[in-house]
């Protein structure tokens, strides 16, 4: 049994998913955050979100963190380079404190189950199934199916 954190990072904040992880059991769901970029200059908002999401993980002993890695886009605006940006903080912070694994939405649709990864997110049989604990958010799906497709690798 192990604890795991899934990270989904999305224009200026992150949801941050905190699950036990066993092999054949529904991930156990502790904790559902967002935590928000603090406005003001970005440099003293990203050191910030660094300590939080470092501290998160030391304090609670997390042994991985699984951040959901930048998508492609054909257009690449001020706010998902500015979410590429704040990904980049998160994924040094996680990797200060524990291990990191990246997952990609595209690659999770072609080695996860038989579906889509919007398809699960919509599902609820598929969640009354995979978790218990506490009750996600329906915006921390993301984070948390990116847990269960790290624990099925």
């Amino acid at each position: 049994m192990e604890r795991w954190v899934g990270i989904a990072v999305s224009g200026e904040q992150l949801t941050l998913v905190d699950a036990t992880v066993e092999v054949g059991k529904p991930l156990v769901i502790n904790f559902d955050k967002t935590f928000k970029l603090q406005k003001g200059p970005r440099p003293e908002a990203y050191k910030t979100m660094h300590h939080q999401v470092f501290d998160y993980i030391k304090t609670n002993k997390i042994d991985l963190a699984v951040i959901k890695a930048s998508a492609v886009s054909q257009s690449a605006g001020k706010a998902h380079l500015n979410a590429a940006e704040l990904r980049g903080v998160v994924m040094a912070a996680a990797a200060a404190a524990t291990q990191v694994s990246l997952q990609d939405k595209a690659q999770i649709s072609k080695t996860f189950g038989e579906r889509k990864f919007d398809a699960y997110l919509k599902d609820e049989t598929f969640w009354s199934k995979s978790i218990s604990g506490v009750t996600l958010r329906g915006g921390s799906r993301d984070a948390a199916l990116i847990l269960l497709a790290q624990r099925g690798k």
